[in-house]
């Protein structure tokens, strides 16, 4: 953490994130960059624009929220290995303000400050995502890579024009990349529990496995407690065991397109041989991490990052199986349980599908308010400590920038705020 940081902590207040385009003509603010996904609604993509209306003239300001999948490298594209699908598109005019009577929405408690501090050029716009669209993931590219990565990811665009249809110059745009994520649901499914049984040629009897996990929903950075039980009736030996955790990456636009990657494993003996007559009950213990999978090409990952760690992939929750293609990549997570025999003795094989994801963090009175209208409250009933916001924005340099005016803490986009979300 910079010493900018380090300062901006000693201050209370609400952490604004601003960026303008190359020529300071239109500046977009946001109080927040990570909008979450509650099942049953994803948090409104709300903001405000500040225009130059000398500059902008007759024109106009349009805004988009652009929701798309990308498969393979840009350089590829003339030989056709590329794909581009946009999963969702979103856009309104965001200056001048229409006159919609349907569309007329409370300001929201940043947006209000927002609009007192900037003044009449100031313009409040507002997103709303449907609750199908997909999760941001990225695919974690091969070392050495510097293609801006496969997966899916979303984007803030503001840009002047005539019309929706125009060419955008990038002088005249600002562009945002922002994070759709989801947290776990509030309570757990049923506990993953299998049986498997193995018949051999001479033995009278089977050699029978049992092996379960001690819930079905785990959050990033926890460990998974895998019970195994072997009672070996057959006339066969276990020389070990192996258990890992594999995730498995589907990309819902092809049929035959997946990546599976193991990304936690153990091998143990300990209690084995388990020959004939014997059984065996143990607990194995893993944790999935991404540290231990840095050079694993395919691998899900959360969000779009970009030279800053980030974590595994969440798991996939699919409210809507007939919105499933839209996903974009599908991301699920399972245990699999390897009994080895030998060479002439085959494996026993079990396999348990459990749920990989964020903690829902307690929402706090702040967050609730950034959702909501409120009435206009004193001074001193806005000021909540500063909260920490883990995005990667597609921007190039560093230039970070605090000041605080009114309990408003403003801070360019920039890659040197981000930090290590679960790992430690």
């Amino acid at each position: 953490m910079d010493s900018n940081s380090d300062d901006q902590g000693k201050h209370s207040g609400i952490r604004v994130f601003k960026k303008s385009s190359p020529n300071g003509k239109i500046t977009v603010y946001l109080g927040k960059r990570d909008f979450v996904d509650h099942f049953t609604y994803v948090e409104p993509i709300d903001g405000v624009v500040l225009v130059d209306p000398e500059y902008v003239k007759d024109r106009r300001v349009f805004g988009h929220v652009l929701a798309a999948f990308r498969y393979g490298h840009e350089d590829l594209d003339v030989f056709g290995l590329i794909f581009r699908k946009d999963l969702y598109l979103a856009s309104d005019q965001l200056y001048p303000p229409l006159s919609n009577p349907d569309k007329t929405r409370s300001l929201t408690r940043i947006q209000e400050r927002l609009l007192k501090k900037l003044g009449p050029n100031a313009h409040p716009f507002y997103f709303e995502l449907p609750p199908h669209c997909p999760a941001s993931v990225t695919l974690q590219p091969a070392i050495g890579d510097t293609e801006k990565p496969c997966g899916v990811d979303y984007e803030l665009k503001a840009y002047i024009a005539n019309t929706t249809e125009e060419k955008t110059h990038k002088r005249n745009s600002v562009r945002l990349t922002i994070r759709k994520v989801m947290y776990a649901p509030s309570k757990q499914g049923e506990q993953p529990n299998v049986e498997v049984s193995k018949e051999f040629m001479m033995s009278p009897n089977k050699l029978h496995l049992e092996t379960s996990l001690d819930k079905e929903l785990y959050h990033h950075g926890e460990e998974i407690a895998v019970n195994v039980h072997i009672a070996n009736n057959s006339n066969r030996t276990v020389k070990k065991v192996k258990v890992s955790v594999l995730q498995f990456a589907d990309i819902c636009l092809f049929s035959t397109a997946q990546y599976k990657c193991n990304v936690a494993s153990l091998e143990s003996e300990d209690g084995c041989p388990v020959g004939p007559g014997f059984t065996l009950s143990k607990v194995y213990y893993l944790k999935p991490l991404l540290a231990n999978n840095k050079d694993k090409r395919g691998l899900a990952l959360d969000g779009q990052l970009k030279d800053e760690d980030t974590n595994l992939a969440s798991s996939t929750i699919i409210t809507d199986p007939s919105q499933k293609e839209n996903l974009g990549i599908i991301v699920q997570y399972k245990v699999k349980v390897k009994l080895c025999l030998g060479p002439l003795g085959g494996d026993v094989v079990a396999e348990l599908p459990f749920i990989l994801m964020h903690a829902n963090p307690e929402e706090t009175e702040d967050e609730q308010l950034r959702r909501q209208p409120t009435p206009v409250k004193s001074e001193e009933e806005f000021e909540v400590p500063v909260d920490d916001n883990l995005i990667q924005l597609d921007v190039e340099g560093v230039n970070c920038t605090d000041a605080q005016d009114d309990d408003l803490i403003f801070e360019d986009f920039a890659r040197s705020r981000l930090r290590r979300e679960t790992e430690t």
